[in-house]
């Protein structure tokens, strides 16, 4: 049973070292990270053009253990600024353990170009250490956004991660993935919304991803999600309190490997 998991943990590993990019903020994984078109603060992670919604200084900080293992723990942060036309960003994350570690950080600019349409653009440093492999290499790449408003309860979203396709070495043409998302998000109605997503990297099997949120009552929240390839189910709950703070939990469940509990907090101000 221990050689299977080590197999698993490497194909696990391998998968994640080459995407580059991971999803932040427990309301996201919640609902099977089908976020890019979720307008609060952690879209700095997931579309920079669905930012342009701020109105007010946002930030917060988020946390999961994928798997439950020491070696796949994943800690990120986002700030977000209004101006008097767009909202700047900036946020990091970072993945691995000792031996092997990715870092992700940058800054963000989102504006709305029309009362139905926003755009996001975002740069980001990338540094990557494995010693017995890479040794430390670091990049800078770019990725841009989209949001929509197709009527005032259905919504559109699109982003591309690593426009350029950046090297990571000239061994294989190893790079630094290319990750497309395009989502929608419905509101069934004041109480029930509906998101769903296909999510392409460019080096693995298109990803379909949906999500589904509740609210029984005022600032209680109930989520679930689910994804494919590989499958995987989520749960979690959120709790708002005085209109400014948010605490989100939930975790993620794959067959085979188990259990990747999250957590994230979150600042709104007034």
């Amino acid at each position: 049973m221990k050689w299977i998991k080590t197999l698993l943990f490497f194909t696990v590993f391998n998968q994640f070292f080459a995407q580059g990019w991971q999803p932040m903020g427990s309301r996201s994984m919640a609902l099977g990270n089908a976020s890019v078109t979720i307008n609060d603060v952690w879209a700095y992670h997931h579309n920079p053009a669905a930012l342009a919604g701020i109105k007010k200084l946002a930030f917060g900080v988020s946390y999961e253990n994928r798997f439950l293992l020491r070696e796949l723990q994943s800690q990120g942060f986002v700030v977000a600024y209004p101006l008097k036309r767009g909202v700047i960003s900036v946020g990091g994350q970072t993945f691995g353990y000792t031996n092997f570690r990715t870092y992700r950080s940058g800054f963000g600019y989102a504006m709305a170009l029309t009362d139905h349409l926003s755009v996001g653009v975002q740069m980001n440093y990338h540094l990557v250490r494995l010693p017995e492999a890479y040794g430390r290499n670091q990049t800078v790449t770019a990725e841009v956004g989209f949001m929509a408003k197709i009527t005032e309860n259905w919504h559109l979203g699109f982003s591309v991660l690593n426009l350029t396709r950046n090297k990571l070495s000239s061994y294989q043409e190893d790079r630094y993935s290319s990750l497309l998302r395009l989502g929608t998000r419905y509101h069934v109605s004041n109480k029930v919304i509906f998101l769903g997503e296909v999510e392409k990297n460019v080096d693995y099997p298109i990803r379909f991803k949906s999500g589904i949120e509740y609210s029984p009552a005022e600032n209680v929240y109930f989520r679930g999600g689910f994804g494919t390839a590989p499958i995987e189910f989520s749960f979690g709950f959120g709790y708002h309190w005085k209109g400014i703070y948010k605490l989100d939990v939930g975790s993620a469940y794959q067959q085979i490997i188990g259990w990747s509990p999250n957590l994230s907090f979150t600042v709104q101000m007034k």
